[in-house]
């Protein structure tokens, strides 16, 4: 299994930037897929940014330019590059690491970002 530290996260305001970054720790040194789930409040969890280890990346069509995912394999960790934050930013976000891209996630424990003046 794979255990996950994200840090990051806080208040900012509108047009603002944060950056999350999470940890990997584990029996699986070289995981497959890792990358960042968000709850907003009265919302399903959804796809923010994900990027492999070969370094391909997606992201949700809403934070297309705003957000950068990158990852350092050999430290195993990852991290999201905010900018422009917007409120509907507001949310809960889950570091997510799927080691052999079967879709078995393993999740951080979340961390809350809140977009407001």
């Amino acid at each position: 299994q794979v255990q996950l530290v994200e840090s990051g996260g806080g208040l900012v305001q509108p047009g603002g930037s944060l950056r999350l970054s999470c940890a990997a720790s584990g029996r699986r040194s070289n995981i497959y897929d890792m990358g960042w789930y968000r709850q907003g409040p009265g919302k399903q969890r959804e796809l923010v940014a994900a990027i492999t280890s070969g370094g391909n990346t997606r992201y949700e069509d809403s934070v297309k330019g705003r957000f950068t995912i990158s990852r350092d394999n050999a430290k195993n960790t990852v991290s999201l590059q905010m900018n422009s934050l917007r409120p509907e930013d507001t949310a809960v976000y889950y570091c997510y690491g799927d080691p052999w891209g079967d879709g078995h996630f393993s999740w951080g424990q979340g961390t809350q970002v809140t977009v407001s003046s």
